[in-house]
């Protein structure tokens, strides 16, 4: 039996065993608390405080006064690649020229910019002007830029072969480059003259005129037989060499608006055919004048007369008032007479004009 003496020495102990615990787990609490607030102030030491102006060269500028001026991690690294790659900075607006400068961040820093001795620009002839303000030298760098955008094809290359990347390199821009070559991929035959190669939205008369010289075009394929312009749709139009996507398009309407063409000569009345054009295809195409439609003088209405091409809006209006009361006519020379037409205008109209009998009850049913 354990006595009352030896149950109060063991409680005495059990409560210094946990004092003695106490203390050592607050003195373990204690010094972990120091040593974290020491490596805190390590770290703080570490990372150079921000926006601490001082006097800098960019050419020696570290990378830990970078952060110290306001620099992002990686624009400080991006500009310390650019010095390792040979940059030396010999004024201190071309330090504003650097990715990451932006204007705010260079009028801050500009008055605090020293360029080392062993930088600074060397005297300069009186004939090489030097740009000496920010402006210039950004205007400079534009010049620069757009010059190497102007074409300078120095060999020829095949339109029908070319990439999108050699494109680039003579001035197109990518998408520029993209859409021209998908222009050319959409014919069966592809691009096959400086007409064609034109009429893509692409390619502006400048640039045209800076590749004439340089584009290789596709052998012509032999084209058996002329095109019949009256018949032949548009798939068949541009297999004539001079007439492209566009150019077809314009020769389909206008021959729906005239009733038809009595003359391959009609075509270089639209404005998108030039004489040289015209005088390289009309060659290759004929026309059938049996194969286009007429209009009524003496009853189409006003709304027909108005389709055609050839007409004016003074004509109709003669048209209607005498046809009320005269009842119509029987050649073009009572129309020249009544002085609707010109005779160089009635000769143009004459295919595409018939004359209508003329009922006895006309002027009765004529409103």
């Amino acid at each position: 039996m354990i006595d009352k003496q030896q149950a109060t020495g063991a409680a005495v102990l059990i409560v210094m065993i946990l004092f003695i615990t106490g203390v050592v787990m607050i003195a373990d609490r204690i010094s972990i608390k120091k040593a974290t607030e020491h490596i805190v102030a390590e770290q703080a030491e570490a990372e150079p405080k921000r926006d601490s102006l001082f006097v800098f060269d960019p050419n020696t500028v570290s990378y830990q006064e970078l952060l110290a001026l306001g620099f992002e991690k990686h624009t400080a690294v991006s500009l310390l690649k650019y010095r390792a790659r040979g940059k030396v900075f010999e004024i201190a607006e071309e330090f504003a020229l650097c990715y990451g400068v932006t204007d705010s961040m260079f009028n801050a820093l500009q008055l605090y910019i020293v360029i080392g001795e062993q930088f600074k620009a060397k005297p300069i002839k009186r004939d090489e002007p030097k740009a000496e303000t920010l402006k210039q030298l950004r205007e400079q760098r534009w010049e620069e830029k757009r010059a190497k955008r102007v074409p300078h094809p120095y060999e020829p290359f095949r339109i029908d072969t070319v990439g999108i990347s050699y494109l680039q390199t003579i001035g197109f821009t990518y998408r520029q480059a993209e859409a021209l070559i998908e222009y050319r991929d959409q014919g069966e035959e592809g691009i096959r003259n400086m007409a064609e190669l034109s009429d893509c939205w692409a390619v502006s008369p400048e640039m045209a005129d800076s590749l004439a010289r340089y584009v290789i075009f596709p052998e012509p394929k032999p084209y058996g037989g002329k095109v019949e312009i009256n018949s032949a749709d548009s798939a068949t139009l541009v297999k004539v060499h001079g007439i492209g996507p566009k150019t077809a398009g314009h020769i389909v309407t206008y021959r729906k608006l005239l009733g038809g063409f009595v003359s391959i000569n009609q075509l270089s009345e639209l404005k998108c055919v030039t004489s040289e054009n015209f005088a390289r295809f009309s060659k290759e195409i004929c026309c059938d004048s049996c194969v286009f439609s007429k209009i009524d003088i003496n009853f189409a209405p006003a709304s027909e007369l108005e389709y055609h091409p050839y007409m004016t809006r003074k004509a109709i209006n003669k048209i209607i008032q005498i046809r009320k009361s005269k009842g119509g006519w029987k050649s073009f020379e009572e129309i020249v007479n009544d002085n609707i037409f010109t005779e160089v205008q009635a000769k143009a109209l004459e295919p595409y004009l018939h004359f209508g009998e003329i009922p006895l009850d006309f002027f009765s049913s004529e409103n």
